[in-house]
């Protein structure tokens, strides 16, 4: 096994390569206007730091959000694009998962919420039992809606650092990491389980909309 794993749901633009059992290589770097910049050269360094070819990768994994529309399609579509051209199979993983799996990792042990940056001052968040349990489905929300809801949890990603008034547990890590996307799809495949199909989730509708009532001008 081979998974070369991507996210750009969040600010950070993140790559790794796991073959099954551990990192063996990664990329990270934290810009909210440039995945599409960065995406491909990142994944250039991890094959290179690796010393490996891009087809010797058995399988791809992307994280699916929720995040920004544009963001979240630059990752989408690039592991499309790997996929067709490898004929290898596309995994799809809850960002927000990723970074539980992560926090998990880094000793954060009982019940926990991740919240991630959504602009508009609201974050993208989900209830955790512990590490690998998400015990419902990721909402979008203003901070101060929910802050009831999570009192006394420690919350874990950029909406906790971003908003303190309403998450003064703050907790590490700030943004996904690829690795750990990838650590836990291994774990997840080795499992038996199903993994998510490589859609996006957005929990907004676009901004861009067709207008209503508009006047259609036709010649006579």
């Amino acid at each position: 096994m081979l998974l070369l794993a991507m996210d750009t749901a969040t600010p950070a633009v993140t790559v790794a390569l796991h073959d099954g059992t551990s990192v063996i290589a990664s990329s990270g770097q934290v810009d909210a206007r440039r995945h599409g910049e960065l995406l491909l050269p990142a994944v250039d360094r991890v094959l290179a730091e690796a010393g490996t070819k891009i087809d010797a990768v058995t399988g791809v994994v992307v994280g699916v959000g929720p995040g920004p529309y544009t963001g979240l399609r630059v990752g989408l579509v690039t592991a499309a694009t790997f996929g067709s051209a490898l004929s290898v199979p596309v995994h799809g993983v809850c960002t927000l998962d990723g970074i539980a799996y992560a926090a998990g990792r880094d000793g954060l042990e009982g019940p926990f919420v991740v919240a991630t940056d959504a602009r508009r001052k609201e974050v993208y968040w989900a209830r955790y039992e512990d590490a690998r349990t998400r015990t419902g489905e990721p909402a979008v929300d203003r901070p101060a809606d929910i802050a009831q809801a999570v009192a006394g949890l420690p919350v874990v990603g950029a909406g906790a650092v971003l908003y303190p008034e309403s998450f003064p547990d703050a907790r590490g890590p700030e943004h996904v990491s690829a690795g750990a996307l990838a650590a836990l799809a291994a774990e997840r495949l080795a499992a038996g389980q199903e993994l998510l199909e490589p859609r996006p989730l957005y929990l907004r509708r676009p901004d861009a909309q067709v207008p209503k009532n508009y006047k259609v001008v036709t010649p006579k």
